[in-house]
Parts: structure tokens; C-alpha cells; sequence
């Protein structure tokens, strides 16, 4: 399970031209989801999400976490993130979890991230969506569970 987060100033998730999920400060989610995931690995991605020191102190270094300012998460899964871009001109998506799992693993994530008290927005598992963002600094990680 890999998420590519983005520190954001506000951001947004639309479906069919409507807005389902938005957040102001906090952390945009690219959630992506492997074969061998489990609820193990979600629940230490959830941790890293959360607790990873992205957000700025009165020092101007990056010192605080989702968690420490009380920011917001928008969570959107993104198969395409199992890709294995190695080899070709083509992206191979042999790693990626069966759609069952991966959206069983995807609710299991954002269920429990708002059951630690994380204002928690989402996409729609599996739609065509198109997401807004101000990145803050830009500020991108790609972390892995």
C-alpha cells in the first residue's frame, strides 16, 4: 500500500461535475492499493498519513503533523499508483489489489482514520474523478507502508 501525499491550503473531489469531498489545511491522499495488502498495512500507512511531520512550526521547519495542527485528510484512491513503470512505454498493473480488495482496504482506511478524530473527506471508490488542489510549498511525498 503506497499513498503519494500532497500538503494542501484547501482541496477538492468531483464527480459528475459536483463536489463529494473537500478539505481546507491538511493532507490530500492518493491511496493506493497492492495484492498483498492487508488491514495491517493500512493501519501503519494510517499512521505515517497522520503522524508524518509535513506542516510547519512558528520556526518555519517541518516539525508538525496532520495530527498536531488538526488539519483535514481528503482520501482518493488511485490504483494507478501499483504500477510498475520499470519496463516499456506501457505501465503494468499485475500488482494491483482485485477492485473487491482494494475498496474493502479503502473504506477500512478512511473508517479508521475518522475513528482516531481525523476530519476525513473522500472520493468515490472506482468513479471518473477530477481533483482540484493548492498545494502547500509544493510539498509531495510518496510514502509506503
Amino acid at each position: 500500500m503506497q499513498g503519494l501525499i500532497q500538503r494542501v491550503k484547501h482541496a477538492n473531489v468531483q464527480v459528475d461535475n459536483r463536489v463529494i469531498g473537500q478539505i481546507q489545511q491538511g493532507i490530500l491522499l492518493l491511496l493506493g492499493v497492492e495484492k498483498l495488502d492487508d488491514k495491517a498495512v493500512a493501519d501503519k500507512l494510517l499512521h505515517k498519513v497522520s503522524n508524518y511531520r509535513i506542516f510547519t512550526d512558528e520556526n518555519d521547519k517541518m516539525n508538525l503533523s496532520l495530527k498536531d495542527i488538526q488539519g483535514e485528510l481528503l482520501v482518493v484512491s488511485q490504483f494507478t499508483l501499483a504500477a510498475d513503470t520499470k519496463k516499456g512505454m506501457r505501465p503494468s498493473f499485475s500488482s494491483a489489489a482485485t477492485p473487491d480488495q482494494a475498496r474493502e482496504l479503502y473504506e477500512y482506511f478512511v473508517s479508521q482514520a475518522q475513528s482516531q478524530g481525523i476530519k476525513v473527506a473522500t472520493g468515490e471508490f472506482a468513479a471518473d474523478m477530477q481533483v482540484s488542489l493548492c498545494n502547500d510549498g509544493p510539498v509531495t511525498f510518496n510514502l509506503k507502508a
